[in-house]
């Protein structure tokens, strides 16, 4: 018996050092969305921030929002210009999607990936366990 509580206690003391069970994916996080609206134009004020975390071309970032929402959309500065009224919660969401979908290593699941093209075919390369995995869009 007291070889299994000595034991239980080191695991509790790893468990501690460790931070929890999800110590990677709690360590990435999207910055709030900041929307304002304007006529008939939504402004996301923030929109600098987003290529900043996701570690992409803001371009590209600008681009896959834009085909999601079927608009038209700019640059003006830090800020993004979209036609017509979005809610928060939509680009939220297009987000969300955009990580699991170009970020997110399909097979660790960590968000340290760098995108590498090969004869016109985009991979995703994972830098924490080294996977790589062909890319389906073209807004990495």
């Amino acid at each position: 018996m007291f070889v299994s509580t000595e034991y239980e206690a080191l695991l509790g003391r790893i468990k501690d050092k460790l931070g929890g069970s999800k110590a990677g994916s709690a360590r990435f996080e999207l910055p709030v969305v900041d929307v304002m609206w304007e006529g008939q134009k939504t402004f996301l004020r923030n929109f600098s921030e987003f290529p900043k975390v996701l570690r992409r071309d803001p371009d590209k970032v600008l681009q896959y929002l834009s085909k999601e929402f079927a608009v038209p959309a700019e640059r003006l500065g830090d800020k993004a210009m979209f036609v017509g009224r979005r809610a928060p919660d939509d680009f939220t969401r297009l987000f969300q999607i955009y990580v699991k979908d170009y970020l997110e290593c399909p097979t660790c699941k960590s968000p340290d990936t760098k995108i590498t093209k090969e004869h016109r075919i985009s991979f995703l390369v994972c830098e924490a366990c080294g996977a790589k995995s062909a890319l389906k869009g073209k807004y990495a």
